[in-house]
């Protein structure tokens, strides 16, 4: 397991934060935390490229500070800063340290750690927003790029029966597989893989990764689906709509909803 470097990102408009984690995520960042004036960034010790972070963010006019963080360490700052996440009244996120939240059909209790996918952000938020209207009832899933495993942990509570999640980052596997054990999840196998493995087919693909990620996965991705299955991505900005379902309809994906917030955006393709 490696240490991570926290980038601290000061007098930052949410305009900027919101295009930056998009453009941190393709640098190998994988953990965010936002306030009023500052965005904090995170990555593996010895993936860190500070000649190209350094470029990114002198296009901005703005300014970094750096900081070692250990793995020992990450538990006690996510204590104390993290607050639970309702998604209307579906789900609620929260950790263990939290009181249960009243009124919402589901409840995931996770310890995110590094891992991305909190519920905090607006593409993890959308992504269980529109899982809402998928019907996961015995289903086969596939989660690409898992992270903290909180879609897949949902998508089992939603009744799906198999379900498949990957991560090219053993941290985030490690953290998935406490999170599954700890929302008694007994139908989600977590793999440390780059990339999808062949010859699968899947009703449902879950993707809240980066435009360049499922770009370069689309074909596969697609190949995946089942007859009637469907696609959701995320981890988009508003402007990559068109980018994406251009390459859908080569596919031949057929578009069919898109959700905003934040000026972020999630997509739902279907065969």
């Amino acid at each position: 397991m490696n240490n991570y470097i926290q980038v601290t990102i000061e007098n930052i408009n949410s305009e900027q934060s919101d295009i930056l984690i998009a453009q941190l995520s393709e640098l190998g960042f994988d953990g965010f935390e936002e306030n009023e004036i500052a965005l904090s960034a995170f990555i593996v010790e010895n993936v860190f490229n500070e000649a190209e972070l350094a470029e990114l963010i002198q296009h901005y006019n703005l300014t970094y500070s750096k900081n070692l963080i250990e793995q020992k360490n990450w538990n006690e700052e996510w204590e104390k800063n993290f607050e639970a996440v309702v998604v209307d009244d579906f789900v609620s996120i929260r950790a263990s340290f939290h009181q249960p939240v009243k009124n919402v059909q589901h409840e995931i209790i996770i310890t995110p750690k590094m891992s991305f996918g909190t519920g905090h952000h607006a593409t993890t938020f959308m992504m269980i927003q529109q899982m809402r209207d998928i019907d996961f009832a015995g289903k086969s899933v596939f989660d690409f790029g898992t992270g903290t495993g909180i879609l897949s942990i949902l998508a089992e509570k939603l009744g799906a029966a198999k379900i498949i999640a990957i991560d090219n980052d053993e941290w985030s596997i490690n953290n998935s597989i406490e999170n599954s054990e700890n929302n008694h999840c007994k139908n989600i196998s977590l793999q440390l893989n780059d990339a999808p493995s062949q010859n699968q087919e899947f009703d449902i693909v879950l993707a809240n990764i980066n435009k360049n990620v499922i770009l370069d996965h689309f074909a596969v991705l697609k190949n995946y689906l089942s007859a009637n299955g469907h696609l959701l991505v995320s981890g988009l900005l508003t402007e990559d709509e068109g980018d994406i379902i251009l390459a859908a309809n080569a596919l031949g994906l057929k578009h069919c909803l898109t959700t905003g917030k934040d000026k972020w955006i999630a997509i739902r393709f279907c065969l």
